[in-house]
């Protein structure tokens, strides 16, 4: 059948899969590209308290992403992305409140604005309560927005599926997956502007908003594709061409399937380890890139200069759209079946974090090295990740997708939650004692020794994924 009779509205489905992400990863960004300019100074942070909340936003998306799957699993795709971005949604404007609940705990000032929250708390002393209390209603939020966006993945990897034979699982994941990078570039040159003219609650709330627009579109726009009137009878069968999921379609997706179904076997494992092993790596560029630039280089976020720079760096992870394209071109070109294909490009793409091992050393010349070459390492995970959340429609049947992409996804905020809490702690010993390692003083061998590991992690995380599902193997449950 040609192309111009199949039909294209599954791609429509994958562009609102695009903003939902887009939307996750700007509501992620707020809290790093506001915190160390201008919430720091209000409740006196340091990067310890922030590396703390970051870190248990790790664990808390991390054991939400377990539970995630089975809900999305259990409520189908249309309800469960809704209850998720919802939520979320919640969560991210609730962020803009704390500094008047902080008010209202250390100064009994509770009907204030933001202004006046400001200024109440500006009179207590006791900096020590300031801190312990803006810290705790910060992880509440970060709490409730873990919650929600943990649904994100789960239930795009499923709709992907529904939507997508699995020879295109992979470029569709690779664009909405690029919703992150995309999320990730609009926030340097909104969110700082938005902070720096109506105060870094306003950010909050505006981009907060924008999950409860993107709802909207939802309801109106998403069916399955068996029953959607926009979906042809030639487009729904280029959907199901992989006629050995056809003939099982029907009894496996009234199958429930347990956790302890899934841990038996090594697929979920591989893909758990992958992501445990490199999801923490890209949580590390999104949240630590901003104070990176301004403890190191004094380029702040506030400034033109920072906002340029972390556009950059964002812009440059755009590359990341060859993480689709490539294991397409293996399996279609070289004649490899899509676990083979997309293993060979992970691959590939493992070894382009290595060049960030030099963004420390060759900072000295200038910023814009290390700013390039975080923006490389950053494209590569996300390509990575593209093919890694593909290889589990690959193996397994629908019925599992979002509760094994749940797995994988608490595995991976654990790694996030390591990285987060001893990046801050990490940081603050180094810059206190001046701690020197290979070269680097302060704060700055702190970074390097991060990078180090970040630009590892992809092929040691390769090499256990390749070493525990040698070749591809459908899971049957």
């Amino acid at each position: 059948m040609s192309t111009k009779k199949v039909g294209k509205y599954r791609w429509s489905i994958c562009a609102l899969l695009f903003f939902a992400t887009t939307i996750n990863y700007l509501d992620r960004q707020v809290l790093s590209l506001t915190w160390k300019d201008f919430i720091a100074p209000e409740f006196h942070w340091t990067n310890n308290d922030y590396g703390n909340i970051t870190a248990l936003f790790s664990i808390f998306y991390a054991v939400s992403m377990l539970f995630a799957g089975r809900f999305v699993d259990w409520m189908d795709t249309k309800k469960g992305f809704l209850w998720a971005i919802g939520i979320w949604s919640i969560g991210a404007v609730l962020h803009a409140y704390c500094g008047i609940a902080t008010s209202g705990i250390v100064a009994g000032k509770w009907f204030v604005g933001f202004e006046g929250a400001k200024e109440a708390i500006a009179t207590v002393n006791d900096i020590g309560l300031i801190l312990n209390v803006s810290v705790a209603l910060f992880i509440f939020a970060r709490f409730v927005l873990a919650v929600g966006e943990a649904g994100n993945f789960p239930a795009a990897i499923k709709a992907t599926a529904e939507y997508f034979p699995k020879k295109d699982r992979a470029l569709a994941t690779s664009i909405f997956n690029a919703g992150a990078t995309v999320g990730a570039l609009a926030a340097p040159i909104t969110i700082p502007v938005i902070a720096a003219h109506w105060g870094w609650e306003m950010s909050f709330i505006i981009i907060g908003a924008l999950g409860f627009i993107w709802m909207g579109f939802w309801v109106f726009m998403y069916q399955k594709p068996e029953v959607h009137p926009k979906v042809s009878k030639e487009e729904l069968a280029y959907i199901q061409q992989d006629s050995a999921e056809n003939v099982q379609t029907e009894v496996v997706e009234t199958k429930k399937v347990s956790f302890v179904e899934c841990f038996k076997h090594k697929q979920t494992w591989a893909f758990a380890f992958g992501k445990f092993m490199t999801d923490g790596v890209w949580w590390f560029f999104l949240f630590w890139a901003p104070a990176y630039l301004s403890s190191v280089y004094g380029i702040k976020s506030s400034d033109v200069e920072g906002q340029l720079a972390i556009f950059v760096l964002y812009a440059i992870t755009l590359l990341s759209i060859i993480g689709g394209w490539l294991p397409t071109y293996f399996v279609e070109n070289k004649g490899m079946n899509p676990y083979a294909g997309r293993m060979k490009a992970m691959l590939i793409f493992a070894f382009f974090p290595l060049v960030v091992l030099f963004a420390q050393p060759l900072g000295h010349i200038t910023y814009w090295i290390p700013v390039i070459l975080i923006g490389i390492g950053g494209a590569a995970h996300q390509a990575w990740s593209a093919n890694i959340f593909s290889t589990v429609g690959d193996m397994f049947p629908k019925s599992a997708i979002a509760t094994v992409t749940g797995i994988g996804g608490m595995a991976g905020g654990i790694g996030a939650f390591i990285i987060n809490k001893s990046s801050g702690v990490l940081f603050d010993y180094a810059g206190q004692t001046g701690m020197v390692f290979m070269g680097f003083k302060g704060e700055e061998a702190g970074y390097f020794i991060i990078f180090s590991v970040c630009a590892v992690a992809y092929l040691i995380a390769w090499v256990v994924m390749k070493s525990l599902v040698p070749k591809m193997k459908m899971v049957e449950m």
